[in-house]
Formats: structure tokens, sequence, C-alpha cells
């Protein structure tokens, strides 16, 4: 027997069978009236989870477009320049085996006091409005692998060879000069300082980083505190003697310091007694706060993450390759991976100025080690595992397209130095051996002024390959030294500053996992047990 049915809101009535064996059997609540309670109670069910998922659409779209509007405010904050500013040649490491190169990063504390905050932190108003020094500078290098780390400090006061940099935001060029190294960032900004270094140590550097003093500030803030010890109460203050002072005051101990009390942490020098123990607590530090980082998981706790991008990408001025809230996030990744114990930080070996007693130099073959085992990936630990050099692996050997007297030399001499000037008539020497051995075709370049820390011979193109390979081996200079390069038109040796004698290439001692030179005065991430000496003076 049929019976009425009605659609809600005023739809036509329809005919409607009567339930059949199953539906009124119970399936539907039994009855007629079980049948449309059900499908009422379908029809709401089904608005119900429409509605849902509109809701949860416009959720996701509103919480994305907050998440975007905000990483575009993040990056928005990042101040950018431009990488180098200066004149250098250095070149970027070969990749290892598995086609991963090292990362270098160059760190630079600026003394900047051209805004009210930094002023009031940093005192000598009269210094208002000059152009900022590079009072710390730092270089992270991160080891192909990703597995070690070293953070390499250069003194403020170490002369070098200034090269000529020009400002990328005036356009004015500063000509070569030497001078002590932190006025490398008033001559061209933090460009020429990268420039500087990379002329120094061989090392391609391929970024920067600068902070002033209110953005030591604001990181030590969203940090929560980096934990310091003294062996005795501190006070770095003004003397009859010594004028200035960072302010710093606190007893004897460990103390976890932040914001303002941070800043004068790694601003103290007189009550360490030196610049170079300044160094030494600033290695201190930022061990301490790595290890800080690492306990707290930040990469995992997204609000904590927050508060670090909103105070990282506010205080720091970086350069423009890396100038995005994604690349400083894939650089902390990259540095999160690296375990304490294989991270190691060193002060570059110096001895003092023969000019200057108030200034220091590089100390030769010391801190060429340090060089070389950067430039080689050489970690500066030994805690690695089944490794005790570097990422060099065996070069293998290509046959040569001619024969000796065939084959195209050109031989150059870069044998000065930052200290030394060049070794006379060295390409004209070099090219009669390579003659006396059978290659005709060599021939001195004449081009002066040239400096390489390594002797290298260098090939343009994978045809050439072969060939720079047997005019290295008939010199006895190693396979790893034979490069690819694209300054040179046809095989070229070039003379480094190690070669400045003799007609074969100085066996050289290759430098192994943890032989940092003694006077580098290393300290590994993973040592909670170190604490700064107080100065005497400085005592209360």
């Amino acid at each position: 027997m049929a019976h009425s049915g009605v659609h809600e809101e005023g739809a036509r009535p329809v005919s409607r069978p009567a339930p059949g064996p199953r539906e009124a059997g119970g399936g539907g609540g039994g009855g007629d009236g079980g049948g449309r309670h059900g499908r009422r109670r379908g029809m709401r069910k089904h608005r119900m989870l429409r509605w849902s998922a509109t809701t949860l659409a416009v959720l996701i779209l509103g919480t994305a477009g907050a998440g975007y509007l905000y990483y575009q405010h993040l990056n928005g904050n990042i101040r950018k320049g431009e990488r180098s500013s200066g004149d250098s040649k250095a070149r970027k490491a070969e990749a290892n085996a598995a086609g991963q190169t090292p990362l270098n990063i160059l760190l630079i504390g600026s003394d900047s006091r051209n805004s009210d905050e930094n002023v009031k932190l940093g005192g000598s108003r009269d210094n208002r409005g000059n152009p900022p020094l590079g009072d710390v500078q730092m270089l992270i290098h991160l080891s192909a692998d990703r597995k070690s780390a070293a953070m390499v400090s250069i003194p403020r006061d170490t002369r070098v060879d200034i090269p000529k940099c020009t400002d990328p935001d005036t356009g004015k060029t500063y000509p070569a000069t030497t001078d002590i190294i932190n006025l490398s960032l008033a001559r061209g900004g933090a460009g020429c300082t990268l420039a500087t270094w990379q002329n120094l140590t061989g090392v391609y550097i391929d970024h920067w980083m600068t902070i002033d003093f209110s953005g030591v500030v604001r990181m030590a803030d969203a940090i929560g505190g980096v934990s310091v010890c003294v062996r005795q109460n501190v006070w770095d203050r003004p003397t009859a003697a010594v004028p200035g002072g960072s302010g710093l005051k606190m007893t004897k101990g460990t103390h976890k310091v932040q914001g303002k009390q941070a800043l004068q942490w790694l601003r103290t020098r007189h009550a360490w007694g030196s610049d170079l123990m300044r160094a030494r607590a600033q290695h201190m530090y930022l061990n301490s706060m790595i290890r800080t980082l690492k306990g707290q998981n930040v990469f995992t706790d997204t609000p904590r993450l927050m508060d670090l991008a909103e105070a990282a990408t506010k205080s720091l001025q970086v350069s423009e390759e890396i100038g995005s809230v994604k690349q400083l996030y894939d650089l902390g990744t990259q540095l999160k991976s690296v375990p304490t114990d294989r991270i190691t930080s060193v002060t570059m070996p110096n001895v003092p100025d023969p000019r200057n007693s108030d200034h220091v130099v590089p100390d030769g073959a010391n801190a060429d080690r340090l060089w070389e085992m950067l430039r080689d990936d050489v970690p500066l630990d030994k805690n690695g595992k089944g490794s005790s050099g570097g990422t060099k692996t065996a070069r293998p050997t290509k046959e040569p397209s001619a024969p000796d007297d065939e084959i195209g030399v050109l031989v150059q001499n870069a044998t000065a130095t930052s200290t030394l000037g060049p070794v006379g008539a060295r390409a004209g020497t070099i090219a009669e051996e390579l003659v006396r051995k059978g290659f005709s075709r060599a021939s001195k370049d004449a081009t002066a002024g040239l400096s390489e820390d390594r002797t290298v011979v260098r090939y343009p193109s994978a045809e050439l390959e072969g060939d720079a390979q047997r005019v290295a081996k008939s010199l006895k200079i190693p396979l790893s030294s034979v490069k690819k390069s694209t300054d040179v038109s046809g095989v070229t040796v070039v003379v480094g500053a190690d070669w400045r004698t003799g007609t074969a290439y100085p066996k050289q001692s290759e430098a192994r996992a943890g032989e940092v030179p003694g006077n580098a005065d290393a300290i590994n991430g993973s040592d909670t047990g170190q604490c700064m000496d107080v100065y005497s003076v400085y005592r209360w």
C-alpha cells in the first residue's frame, strides 16, 4: 500500500513504495517511520560531512596563507649584500667521491654604532656614523660529508694584505693595502673581508654573515641563555691605566648569560688579558650555544623555531645567495647534523708583528698547515671513524693526447706571499727543466705579481687532462694538484710559494686528522669543562 512522502523545505510530494521485507525487518529502524528517520539522519550526516570538509578547507587555506605571509615577513627581515667585493682568485674545492664539497661561512661581528640601540649597547657615541670594523671574524668550515666542523678565528689586530675592494653600496673603490684585518669591513663591506680571508688562506668561502651588537642581544635572548664559566670573580671595567671595558661583572663559577650580558661576554678583552683570549671566550660561548640548541631540539619545536627565526632574520645580514629563510634553515640543519665532539674551535697560529708590537701576523708554517687542513678538508679532530685524512681520493690517470715534445706548456711564477716577495726567474728555471725532460714546447710566462700558496698544474678542457697529468708526473707534482680551469688556454704550471727552490717539486707531508698546530688553542665542542682565567687587575 502506497503512502505519500514529503521532501524538506516545500518540495513537491512524491509517491514512495511500501518498504520491502529488508527495510521493514529492522535494517531501517522498523516500519516506514524508521525509513524516513533513517533517510533524514543520512541527509543530516551528509550535510555535516560537507560542512566539515568546507570548514577544513577554509582552515587549511587560511593557515597556509598565514604561513606564507609569515614566511614572506621573515624573508623581508633579511638584509642582503654582495658575496665578494674584492680581488680574489680562490677556487672552490673539488667534490669528493660522493660528489660533496665542503661549506665555508665567514661570520663577522661588526662594532657598528650607527643606531641608537647599538650606541647604547656599545658606547663610544663619538664613533657614531663611522664605517663599522670587523672586530670578530670567524670561519665556520663544514666538511664535505657534514660529519665534522671547524670554527677558525683570526685576531682583529692581524696585519694582512687587504685587496682592492669596491663598496657595492657607494661604488667607492679602495686600493690594495696592508693593514689590520678588522679594517677590511670598512673598505668595501663584508665582501671585502671575505676576499681578504680568501687571499690569506687560499680557502674558497661560500657565504658571509654579519651581526652587530643589538643582533647579539636579540639572538641571545631568543636562545634563552648560554652557560659560560670564569675561575675568578670578574669585572671588566675602566682602570687608571686602561680606559673602557665591556662592563661584564660576575662571580666565579658557571653562569647562564643572555641579552646584554651575553654581548658583554663576547666583547670582553681586558679582563681575559688579550685579544687572543677573547677569541677563546667566544669559542667557549659558541660551543656552549651549539650544545644548548641541540638540547632544545629547536628544529622540531615549532614555537622555539619561530622565535629563533624571527631573531635571526632581524639580527643577521647575509650574502645574497643565502638571502632567504629556506636557505638559512638548510644551513642550520647542516650544522645541526655535526656531533659536538666533531666540532673544533681554533685561533690562527700567530706571532708578534715585527712592525708593531700591538699587532700580530700569521705564524708561517703553523698557519699554513691550518689553512692546508681547511683546503684539503682534513678534520681538526681525531674522533672520526675510519679516516685519518680529508676527502681527497685517488685520481685516475689519463693517457696524454700527444708525445711529450708536442705538448704545449706555459710556466708561471706565483711564488709571492703576503710576507715574502716572488723568487726571481722561477718560471724560466722550471720551463728549462721541462725542456730538458723532453717537453720542448715549454716556455715561461712573464706575467708578474702572481701569488699561489701551492703549486698547481691547470688545464682548460677534458682532452688535455692527460697532458697535464704527464707534465705533473715529470716534475713530481701530485695528481691531486692537477686541476681543470677556465682561466688558462693550455696546460699551465703555476709555481707556488711552496716551491721556491729546486727543479723537482718538494715532497709534501700530508696533514692528518687532529694534527692541529700546537699554538692554535684548539677546543673541542663537547668539552664542558672550559673556564676562563681572569687577569688579576679585573678580579674583585
